[in-house]
């Protein structure tokens, strides 16, 4: 089995906001993009035009309705990739040290040249995270874009995920959570960001911002009397809105 790092000198990771997330998928695709061309093996697609249509992604985006008691109706955007916990089981589990975590960063990795495609990591990682590649028969998972943010030939703003850059709401914050003073760790303690499911203990680095409360529907907008078209037809509204200026 393979051993995890005593400790690790970076934690580097993501903070994903869930207020700002709009479910664009942008992030989705622009991971698959660059996975397609950059570190590893390509991220496969079977059968992507048929009936049955399946792939390997590294990110995928949930949409969930949420009603708080005291609050309207929202959805709510959930991006999920791996997050690179401390104490990552996936790690631990592997049978041939493909599956390994970092000690200058705390990226966790998988070595795909000593993957046997045997899915452990998979049944031990308890946030669904990683994928098995059926063209290639080895375990693929976000790697961080490893082979961008070190990347001295690429622009300094594009040395960050290729899911963080492409955000285009900015929902997406890429940086080292083990220094408080990060901006990632200021934006966390800011926000009262939370880690995924603490009580498995597995020290996931990644943290989520949650949702502010949304005001009721009827209080959504200053604009909302000027939006409703209902209440005297298309000329009736054309002529408030126009009525404003």
């Amino acid at each position: 089995m393979t051993c995890l790092p005593p400790k690790t000198d970076r934690k580097l990771g993501l903070v994903i906001d869930l207020d700002t997330c709009v479910g664009c998928h942008a992030c989705v695709t622009a991971c698959k993009g660059w996975n397609d061309q950059g570190y590893g093996a390509p991220l496969s697609d079977q059968d992507p035009y048929g009936a049955d249509p399946s792939g390997t992604f590294l990110n995928r985006v949930h949409s969930y309705a949420v009603q708080p008691d005291d609050n309207a109706a929202q959805i709510v955007n959930f991006p999920r990739s791996c997050l690179h916990c401390e104490d990552a089981p996936c790690v631990t589990v592997c049978p041939t040290g493909a599956s390994y975590k970092r000690a200058e960063d705390g990226i966790v990795l998988v070595n795909e040249d000593a993957c046997i495609g045997c899915g452990l990591c998979a049944w031990a990682c308890p946030y669904g995270a990683r994928e098995m590649d059926q063209a290639a028969g080895v375990m693929k998972k976000c790697t961080l874009c490893v082979d961008r943010i070190y990347n001295e030939e690429l622009p300094e703003e594009d040395r960050q995920p290729a899911c963080v850059r492409t955000c285009p709401t900015g929902a997406r914050h890429f940086g080292d959570l083990g220094d408080p003073d990060s901006a990632v760790s200021r934006l966390v303690a800011e926000r009262e960001g939370f880690a995924l499911m603490p009580e498995l203990g597995t020290k996931p680095v990644n943290r989520y911002l949650p949702p502010r409360k949304k005001d009721r529907p009827e209080e959504a907008s200053l604009l909302a009397p000027l939006l409703d078209i209902r209440a005297t037809g298309l000329a009736g509204w054309l002529d408030r809105v126009l009525g404003r200026f």
